[in-house]
């Protein structure tokens, strides 16, 4: 895949915050692709870190949708050179899945992060980030809330909550298993709130991840368990 929006990554978590607000303004919560009412391919990212060896562990799945099954996955691994800043996970995680989105040989029609979309301090959450990156749809589904308040949510299994940041409302929170901790959902770029939440729905399988977002997360925890067992030289190029 092409990059649409470029930038620099050696930068200092000032700058990395200048960043965002440039790319904030290129953030579009609409629909806008015909494609997501009945999205066929999508494409899920994950990212871990191990504090010891200072490497990210990045991974790719494609999703064939209607058949529920992966097309093809991808990893990488790479030093990280970014600190831990809350607010800024981006610039430590994006240039880890750099290289696996140029693999790409076609666009998909939905990329889902593993992080927040527009539900982020900067409204500009990695999977919002991403997004403007590429000028492709994309939609955060994170496992944990960074911003926001929200009424109780139902314990039944698709159940979902406006998640608030003041009046605003930033996305939502959807219980994906019934009696399940809930994931977050909000739009991260070409993608309205309720579209969103129409796709987390549509995809949602038996576990509290989607099957793709499921896949990547395990493909990154392997990852990171072979490296630290056989070391990283094999591993980092």
């Amino acid at each position: 895949m092409k990059i649409a929006w470029r930038h620099r990554w050696n930068v200092t978590p000032a700058e990395a915050r200048q960043l965002q607000a440039e790319a904030r303004h290129r953030v579009i919560v609409r629909d806008d692709s015909p494609v997501l009412t009945f999205p066929r391919r999508v494409v899920a990212l994950d990212v871990g870190y191990d504090r010891p060896t200072n490497l990210c562990f990045a991974s790719l799945v494609e999703w064939d949708v209607p058949a529920g099954r992966p097309l093809r996955t991808d990893t990488h691994v790479q030093p990280s050179t970014f600190p831990y800043v809350p607010g800024l996970l981006s610039f430590r995680e994006i240039p880890a899945l750099l290289p696996l989105l140029r693999r790409l040989r076609r666009r998909p029609d939905l990329i889902i992060g593993d992080g927040q979309g527009i539900a982020h301090p900067r409204r500009i959450g990695l999977s919002s980030h991403i997004g403007v990156m590429l000028d492709q749809p994309s939609l955060g589904w994170a496992k944990s809330r960074l911003i926001g308040t929200h009424d109780p949510l139902p314990p039944e299994r698709g159940a979902a909550v406006a998640l608030l940041d003041g009046d605003e409302q930033i996305g939502w929170v959807l219980r994906s298993r019934t009696a399940c901790r809930p994931t977050y959902i909000s739009p991260g770029h070409r993608v309205s709130l309720e579209r969103a939440l129409e796709l987390a729905r549509g995809l949602l399988g038996p576990y509290r991840l989607c099957d793709p977002a499921r896949l990547a997360h395990q493909l990154t925890r392997e990852l990171l368990q072979r490296v630290r067992a056989e070391g990283p030289a094999a591993y980092v190029r």
